[in-house]
């Protein structure tokens, strides 16, 4: 037994959500592993950096600058990276807002981004894959937010858990063409989405995970990234419409 069942060598990658966070550790971590890694994201400067990052590394990468609920131009990016091997649909947004305050924009947008912008990725992908015969892996991002009832996060949790319902769907019909999908659910991650938070309010989320945690710790983009790769790799080969939890062991509601 080797560790080659995690080499990408030969392979393309596309990762939505590139421009930083766990899209961007997620780009630099597969082009590690040798995959060409394409990278979309609305974010042109943090594009240019994740590019410019894994070619320091020695390796390959492309930049789509796009809104990934734009349909159109997230599939001319998908076909112009030629066969995919792999789809990592990473872009999201949060959104915070208590039930009765929450507005019509505030959830259309959530959805489009975090919901419809994972499904059109997912939908280019596996056409892409189906079309070239490439057995291929799709990861989607989910969050442990869809498994408690967290206080301001209705929209959030919603799409996660749409977005669980989407893999575990499209798991059941591209199997027969050897595409495997997965998700990833991570607990609270210090990246730049969450960094946003008021500092109060970020401080007590922090200790919450550091609290509950078995590991003592809040993740790092570059822990989801590991999981990423996992689940892009022949090593998950007879994983799929599963749900990866880095979380830090962390089994009860915040």
């Amino acid at each position: 037994m080797t560790l080659s069942a995690y080499d990408l060598t030969g392979r393309t990658a596309f990762v939505t959500g590139a421009a930083s966070g766990i899209g961007r550790a997620t780009a630099a971590l597969l082009a590690v592993a040798g995959a060409t890694v394409h990278c979309a994201d609305l974010d042109e400067r943090g594009l240019k950096e994740t590019a410019a990052l894994i070619a320091r590394d020695g390796g390959t990468a492309h930049t789509h600058a796009l809104d990934v609920t734009d349909r159109a131009a997230l599939a001319a990016a998908v076909r112009s990276a030629g066969p995919l091997h792999v789809m990592a649909a990473i872009a999201g947004i949060m959104h915070t807002s208590p039930v009765l305050e929450t507005l019509d924009e505030d959830l259309d947008r959530v959805l489009a981004v975090n919901f419809k912008g994972v499904l059109y990725a997912c939908q280019e992908a596996a056409r892409s894959m189906i079309a070239s015969g490439t057995r291929g892996s799709i990861v989607t991002m989910a969050s442990g937010a869809m498994d408690t009832a967290s206080p301001g996060l209705l929209c959030y949790s919603v799409a996660k858990a749409a977005v669980v319902q989407l893999t575990k769907t499209l798991a059941t019909e591209t199997g027969p063409h050897g595409i495997r999908v997965n998700a990833v659910a991570p607990g609270w991650i210090r990246t730049p989405m969450t960094d946003r938070h008021e500092p109060a309010a970020q401080e007590q989320a922090e200790a919450a995970m550091v609290r509950h945690s078995p590991l003592g710790r809040v993740g790092e983009a570059e822990d989801i990234a590991h999981a990423v790769l996992h689940l892009a790799s022949d090593a998950s080969s007879f994983t799929t419409g599963q749900i990866l939890r880095p979380n830090g062991g962390v089994a009860m509601p915040w």
